[in-house]
């Protein structure tokens, strides 16, 4: 009998090891990635109330988040939550909680809502996708098609791609991967080998509603940017100048005998903006032009740190990188002169 037991003992030591020996290094560390993340990776499930013209009924979607805090702060994309009336989460020993959303960023299709419970959670941390390199291998982990805890493997197809969003918005200096990424994987992390997120899953590229090997996630750097606003203040905080204008063109310069044929011609400036507290002027006189009632007799901004501005998407545009307390130079033209003003840059709230 007792040689019975100990032939059985060795014969499993010996299957139980042959087992472990017989893993690949890349298979030990697609496994150890997948031990320490999966606990911090959740299944989002929502319920938007859809109205018709006869009835009100529920919608059910699902998507994929990251725990990015002890206090159970979740990381997962926009187009998951919006229009929620309601939020369940999913950890990954089946245990479910309600969540509230906390901010959203629709322009970055990132939001951060929060788990109601009393416990503390297993956050993943977040690593830098600045320096991601095209062949780097990468992991996706989410709930395709609501198949909870689900790992797909692959590499860095590309970098700084631009995406179109359901929505038309563009988010630029997008991953592009391999990892097979489907519906139920967005709001999902995209994580390195070293078990850091470089990335939210957010979108695919498919004739046919599967992964085809094109998927896209949106920089963790970029999503690093807004997430403490999203907390503090439920949406992100912009650099903007506080001005409403028109671009000129040479026959509204012509008729208005402005004497400058491009640049903004600023309408109104509001109280207490950066603009105002530069000294920027806006008109006082009222006109109408196509319905719209602009002021006439204000400055027209050309330039705004060396660079050219003929419309408010320009200023948009010029403003959208720069920090809070930064000094720009805005280049204006006012009663026949050119003159240059210092902004100090705000957040608008």
């Amino acid at each position: 009998m007792k040689k019975s037991l100990s032939f059985l003992a060795s014969f499993l030591i010996l299957v139980c090891c042959g087992t472990a020996a017989a893993l690949t290094p890349e298979e030990r560390a697609n496994i150890e990635v997948f031990r320490k993340a999966s606990p911090s990776v959740v299944n989002i499930t929502t319920t938007t109330l859809i109205r018709d013209f006869f009835s009100v009924y529920p919608q059910q979607g699902a998507g994929s988040g990251t725990i990015i805090g002890k206090d159970g702060y979740v990381l997962t994309n926009f187009h998951v939550v919006e229009g929620a009336n309601r939020i369940q989460v999913t950890l990954s020993d089946g245990s479910k909680y309600p969540a509230r959303i906390i901010g959203l960023a629709p322009e970055n299709d990132l939001a951060i809502i929060k788990i109601e419970a009393d416990r503390t959670f297993k956050p993943l941390p977040l690593g830098d996708s600045g320096h991601l390199l095209v062949g780097q291998r990468v992991y996706a982990i989410g709930n395709p098609f609501g198949l909870n805890s689900t790992l797909t493997t692959g590499i860095i197809s590309a970098v700084g791609r631009p995406l179109t969003t359901e929505a038309g918005v563009v988010i630029e200096n997008v991953i592009q991967t391999d990892a097979p990424i489907n519906p139920g994987n967005s709001g999902g992390p995209l994580i390195d080998t070293s078990g850091r997120v470089v990335g939210v899953n957010t979108a695919i590229f498919t004739p046919s509603g599967g992964s085809v090997g094109i998927g896209f996630a949106i920089p963790i750097n970029s999503a690093k940017k807004i997430i403490p606003d999203l907390i503090k203040y439920g949406r992100v905080r912009k650099p903007w100048l506080g001005i409403t204008g028109v671009p000129l063109w040479e026959e509204l310069a012509v008729a208005l005998d402005i004497g400058i044929s491009r640049g903004i011609l600023v309408s109104e400036v509001v109280r207490g903006s950066p603009a105002d507290e530069a000294g920027i002027r806006g008109g006082t006189f009222p006109v109408q032009i196509s319905r719209t009632v602009i002021y006439l007799g204000g400055d027209v901004i050309t330039e705004i740190d060396g660079r050219e501005v003929t419309s408010m998407e320009d200023i948009r545009e010029v403003m959208r990188d720069k920090r809070e307390g930064q000094v720009i130079t805005v280049k204006l033209f006012r009663r026949g002169s050119f003159m240059t003003v210092r902004v100090r840059v705000k957040l608008k709230t």
